[in-house]
């Protein structure tokens, strides 16, 4: 089941912070509980997925950018991600999540995240979304100019770069 009662916990602590540029960096901290966990007693690979949800959706309230997809009547989608996962996560660990935008190119927002535990990185995401309307996608360049930045991206990592080009050799659909 959803988390709920964290997102509404997160995005309450969200309204009270600062806010922040676009490409600033929201962090929030979490508990890994039971009901997170897998038949190894680790948080659960997919949970781990749903949990950045809860970085994601902070920063875009302390950005603004939630503001603007309800007043244009947009929606923001996951089109891609890819996940690195480096150490166990116990229950009760508590963990250090770190959400930032990196930037688009003409399809895509490219979001980074990372999970600590102390000093240690336990995982890491790159989400790659698709802002979406009625009548279909939206350039990223057009959410850039209604939050009045520049509709040029910063350049994008070169790891995300390469991640791009390898997605796009990547056959849609696949074979069956």
């Amino acid at each position: 089941m959803y988390p709920f009662l964290r997102m509404i916990k997160v995005m309450a602590l969200a309204r009270r912070q600062p806010p922040l540029g676009l490409f600033d960096t929201h962090e929030s901290t979490l508990i890994c509980w039971p009901w997170d966990l897998d038949p190894w007693v680790e948080l659960n690979n997919g949970r781990t997925l749903t949990l950045y949800d809860l970085g994601r959706l902070p920063l875009s309230r302390r950005t603004g950018f939630e503001q603007l997809l309800r007043d244009r009547q947009w929606g923001l989608t996951v089109a891609g991600s890819t996940t690195r996962y480096r150490k166990r996560v116990t229950m009760f660990s508590r963990l250090t999540m770190q959400t930032r935008c990196l930037g688009w190119d003409d399809r895509f927002v490219y979001m980074e995240q990372s999970m600590w535990k102390g000093d240690d990185c336990t995982s890491h995401v790159l989400i790659r979304s698709a802002i979406v309307s009625k009548a279909g996608m939206v350039k990223p360049a057009d959410m850039a100019t209604a939050m009045g930045i520049a509709p040029q991206s910063p350049p994008l990592p070169d790891w995300v770069t390469a991640w791009i080009l390898a997605e796009a050799t990547r056959p849609w659909p696949p074979a069956r």
